[in-house]
């Protein structure tokens, strides 16, 4: 049958490439240590950034959302599936934000993909310009793609490129879009200078802070907190399936572009709403990252980072500067990578092979992220494999 022929072809040239993915099964909680595939390892893999995903409070919480509300919701929330736990956990959110955001409040997604699609394609209009950081996640790509707005990219980082696209725009509505962390090189964007262009131009800045939530800032309010920042020009999209250890995630913002996302958001209008049990465990994941062990779990992934920067000694590969959870190591060639990902696997490590069109060509890397739960024993592991291993490979 041709048209099976045909993508049986395309799959073989991924294959020959060595872009073809695999999929590998993990049979126990997100943690460190994990058994994949019958198989026990030390993961380096995951976005757990604070280790909640297996907190027992959190899965404790989880189970009593569960008993109250149910397994699922069962209807969108504007027919009736918006349960209590939604609204309670809206509420807090725009509390938690609201040091950074004027008149803050909050909307609660099922995954921040769909936020993502939701923002953009509300408020890109066809009478809109969208400016788009070149490495932006693909949520944001394909938001821009939705949208009806003319989309200009701007290339990564380059404030001065965007300042003379914004001063050139006769849009009547601009908006700025970009990753804060990002999350196959782990720098983070320079928000204050993008948001002071925003002020000056009259324009939105949407950040996509799914790798600063609960992770940057004193307090977990991200990479705004981090910077200090707080203006009515911010659009915040935080997700609560990587720091936060449940799944979903919220737009923060000035309480009149939440309610025109309510009313206009195709993506949040027209689909079930999340199971109110993920929010009920949302509430309590709040809770620590706000609160004292948040901070103690934001220290200690901080001191592994700075471990991480001190003994790993690299002579040909590359460790891209990073003070987040993301610590890639550049290796370039595809194969190159793979066999680097499959010699650590052998010994125990689960460190994934990123390649394009995650990365540009040439640029594969193993995506080291690391974990409050890691111990500095775990990390010690991970530094001397990979300097032996490098050294073994050139």
């Amino acid at each position: 049958m041709k048209l099976l022929d045909d993508l049986e072809h395309e799959l073989a040239q991924l294959r020959a490439k060595s872009l073809q993915r695999r999929r590998r099964t993990a049979e126990t909680a997100c943690a460190p240590q994990v058994t994949v595939d019958g198989r026990d390892m030390l993961a380096f893999c995951s976005n757990d950034y604070l280790g909640l995903a297996a907190h027992p409070q959190v899965i404790e919480a989880l189970r009593e959302g569960a008993s109250l509300y149910g397994a699922g919701s069962g209807a969108s929330h504007l027919v009736s599936g918006h349960g209590r736990a939604h609204a309670l956990l809206e509420e807090r959110l725009g509390e938690f934000m609201a040091p950074q955001l004027e008149r803050a409040r909050a909307v609660y997604f099922c995954t921040g993909y769909m936020a993502n699609l939701a923002v953009l394609s509300a408020l890109g209009l066809a009478d809109a310009d969208i400016f788009s950081e070149s490495l932006n996640h693909a949520s944001l790509i394909d938001g821009c793609r939705l949208a009806r707005a003319h989309v200009k990219v701007y290339d990564h980082g380059d404030v001065e490129a965007l300042e003379q696209m914004l001063a050139a725009s006769r849009a009547a509505r601009k908006l700025v879009v970009t990753d804060s962390v990002f999350s196959m090189d782990g720098d983070i964007a320079p928000l204050p200078q993008l948001l002071a262009l925003c002020e000056r131009h009259g324009a939105w800045l949407v950040v996509d802070d799914a790798h600063g939530f609960g992770v940057l800032g004193e307090h977990g309010r991200g990479a705004l907190e981090h910077f200090g920042l707080r203006s009515p020009n911010l659009v915040y999209m935080g997700t609560l399936g990587k720091a936060a250890g449940v799944g979903g995630a919220f737009v923060a913002a000035h309480e009149t572009v939440i309610e025109w996302l309510v009313q206009r958001a195709r993506p949040y209008i027209y689909t079930t709403a999340a199971a109110p049990a993920l929010a009920h465990a949302l509430l309590r994941s709040l809770d620590i990252i706000a609160g004292a062990e948040g901070q103690a779990r934001r220290a200690q992934l901080r001191l592994l980072v700075g471990q991480l920067d001190a003994d790993l000694h690299l002579q040909c590969w590359r460790r891209l500067p990073s003070i987040t959870a993301i610590q890639p190591v550049v290796i370039g060639p595809n194969q190159e990578t793979l066999d680097a990902a499959a010699a650590l696997h052998e010994q125990g490590l689960w460190v994934p092979a990123i390649r394009q069109p995650t990365v540009p060509p040439d640029t594969a890397r193993l995506r080291v992220t690391l974990s409050a739960s890691h111990t500095a024993d775990q990390v010690h592991q991970l530094v001397h494999a990979l300097n032996a291993l490098e050294n073994k490979m050139s």
